[in-house]
């Protein structure tokens, strides 16, 4: 599948209003989790159905519902009627391949960006989307699997942190965002090393190898900018946005620090863009240096022996009338005298520094 855009035959021509899976199967069942909180209390549990929340959203508290894995339609319109969410919200939350966008409805604010994380066991870059519905005292979270970067922000609850506790589920997305764009800079910062590692490594031997590594390095950051340069765009519609569901007065500073974030990660990426490219010119400027080098040796040796080569090819001539080959000393004066023509033009070359 290509990672940098998809899309399949069936899918053109729907209507924005149709609920169909969109995207590739990355889980085998959904997983629903709910945590409701408040200053004094604090609620986990891992639903069987959607029914069971439904009872958190007539409270006072703030709930947050999770669910991981989106090919199954039926229980996104079941929570599309439990939660009273437009048809539109739903298709956009089914279809993977959305572009990073903050839309306002009725009753709820949609946020949609990729979610990166970087699995150290698999020694690999791990990307999906997540779509938060944020609503009045609830925020339900969709991903394409089970396992996030969001387990700081439950603890966080869980060990009664003040501030997210006291809070309302305005200030829980921006959690939730914030730790999204953290781990954009984090992933970053893991790809940066590997970049100026190569970078020591580049000048005393640029082999393939290196050639190689730039070019999938170059992929990899490409990849990474596709996703992050459309998250700062919603970043920045979503600081912009007048919206009911978000308090700017308490949580507008915080949703501002998503945007110096996101523009550090946009800069963090446009540098290592950058230092790839200068890496690419390294090493093609070092390669063509040591192909002149190479060049300059083979010149200065062929113009040594091109005078040697004229004077044997004078005399391996077949004419009768050659004076000096009767001469009892003639083979030791033309050796004698290449001698001395190769010496002085090694000479010349060294005082010219060509050697």
């Amino acid at each position: 599948m290509a990672r940098f855009i998809s899309q399949n035959q069936s899918d053109i021509g729907l209507s924005p209003f149709e609920l169909k899976f969109k995207g590739k199967r990355k889980s085998d069942k959904t997983h629903l989790r709910m945590m409701d909180f408040s200053a004094d209390s604090m609620v986990e549990l891992k639903l069987k159905s959607i029914a069971e929340a439904l009872p958190f959203n007539e409270t006072d508290t703030v709930s947050w519902l999770n669910i991981d894995g989106l090919h199954d339609e039926s229980l996104i319109a079941e929570v599309g009627e439990a939660f009273e969410l437009d048809r539109m919200v739903l298709s956009d939350v089914l279809n993977t391949s959305i572009r990073p966008k903050v839309v306002e409805h009725d009753n709820c604010l949609f946020i949609s960006m990729k979610m990166m994380r970087y699995e150290e066991a698999k020694n690999r870059l791990h990307m999906e989307n997540l779509s938060l519905v944020v609503a009045n005292g609830i925020l339900i979270s969709f991903q394409e699997t089970k396992g996030d970067v969001f387990e700081p922000v439950r603890d966080r609850i869980r060990n009664g942190k003040k501030k997210i506790r006291n809070s309302s589920s305005d200030y829980l997305a921006f959690a939730l965002l914030d730790i999204v764009i953290d781990n954009y800079i984090y992933v970053l910062s893991l790809l940066g090393d590997r970049i100026e590692t190569l970078e020591e490594t580049l000048l005393p031997e640029p082999s393939e190898n290196a050639l190689f590594q730039i070019n999938s390095f170059k992929r990899e950051m490409n990849y990474l900018r596709k996703n992050i340069i459309p998250a700062k765009e919603m970043i920045t519609s979503l600081v912009k946005l007048d919206s009911d569901f978000i308090d700017f007065e308490t949580t507008g500073v915080h949703f501002k620090e998503l945007q110096d974030n996101i523009n550090q990660a946009v800069e963090t990426s446009d540098s290592y863009r950058e230092i790839l490219s200068d890496q690419l010119n390294i090493y093609h400027t070092t390669v063509s240096s040591k192909l002149n080098d190479i060049m300059r040796f083979l010149t200065i040796f062929s113009v040594i022996f091109i005078p040697l080569t004229f004077i044997a090819g004078i005399y391996g001539t077949n004419f009768d009338n050659l004076p000096e080959l009767h001469f009892k000393y003639s083979y030791h004066i033309m050796l004698l005298v290449m001698v001395i023509l190769s010496g002085g033009m090694i000479v010349y070359f060294k005082r010219k520094g060509w050697m």
